[in-house]
């Protein structure tokens, strides 16, 4: 059963993680009037612009936009950790643990090393403004106090709840 709440979280951590980016993404491409339309890819889905449209300012706010959202919704999960380790279904509290791990980490560990690797992503946009080194370096900034907070504050809360036969 452990095994099983681990594969829904996770899962539902992925699913949560492309909402709150992607929605944000969403939310200022309609704001801006540039919204083409959504595009699935895969498992995944992207938000497409009408670039010409924007500026080159436009452009950086609609590319940050998405981890600003689940960076703010990352840290405030983590500021709830103690209320939520509390609630009595495993599963749901083995669903929040897995989200708040993927709020807090997933963008800076995106936007300071993997988007080398794999492709500009949201970094082409927000590069029009900032150099990419220096969005890079603030990302893992980020990446070092968003993994501090995780290893501080959310883990042991939770560490805590599931070692008190409520295991993740």
């Amino acid at each position: 059963m452990k095994r099983v709440r681990q594969y829904i979280g996770i899962l539902a951590a992925a699913a949560a993680y492309y909402s709150v980016h992607e929605g944000a993404h969403l939310l200022c491409a309609v704001l801006l009037g540039a919204f083409k339309q959504i595009r699935f890819m895969g498992i995944g889905m992207q938000i497409d612009v009408y670039a010409e449209r924007m500026t080159d300012g436009q452009m950086a706010l609609f590319c940050v936009a998405g981890a600003s959202a689940t960076l703010f919704a990352g840290i405030m999960l983590a500021a709830l950790a103690g209320k939520i380790s509390r609630i009595k279904s495993k599963l749901l509290r083995a669903v929040m643990y897995y989200i708040t791990i993927a709020f807090l980490l997933l963008d800076p560990l995106y936007l300071s090393i993997l988007c080398g690797f794999f492709g500009g992503g949201d970094m082409n946009g927000i590069s029009l403004l900032f150099p990419e080194w220096a969005v890079r370096i603030a990302f893992a900034g980020l990446l070092i106090i968003n993994g501090w907070i995780f290893w501080k504050r959310v883990l042991p809360v939770y560490k805590e709840s599931f070692s008190n036969g409520h295991e993740i």
